[in-house]
């Protein structure tokens, strides 16, 4: 698994898809398609937000996904900084994101910080 991260427009689907050739991937909206075994995952955060909201376990099935779709890249914006929002749900839903972006940047292969469409290798 790769894992690309990086402020909100900063180019990480476009770098994503120069890198490692959009044809042969299946993109992912925001979603964890169940076909395929090259897929783009991208807008991962709204993903988690989503999951939460239905009550359910983000962690618990991003991990279930990653052990069958291992080759798979994860996009995500970067969420945490800024100002602390007043709704709890916005708060836990920014910090569980984190932890579980933490926990894959330790699974990953590779994980790469894109600014400005520029990647940075940080693993």
């Amino acid at each position: 698994m790769k894992l690309i991260v990086g402020g909100y427009a900063q180019g990480k689907l476009q770098y994503a898809m120069e890198k490692y050739g959009a044809k042969d991937w299946i993109l992912a909206d925001g979603y964890l398609p169940e076909a395929g075994q090259k897929v783009i995952i991208n807008h991962f955060h709204l993903w988690v937000r989503r999951t939460m909201e239905k009550g359910e376990c983000p962690e618990e099935k991003i991990k279930e996904y990653l052990e069958a779709h291992p080759q798979c890249i994860i996009i995500s914006d970067e969420i945490g900084g800024g100002l602390v929002p007043m709704d709890a749900f916005e708060r836990e839903y920014r910090e569980r994101t984190g932890r579980i972006l933490v926990e894959l940047a330790k699974g990953a292969e590779e994980v790469e910080r894109v600014i400005c469409g520029i990647g940075q290798k940080i693993k």
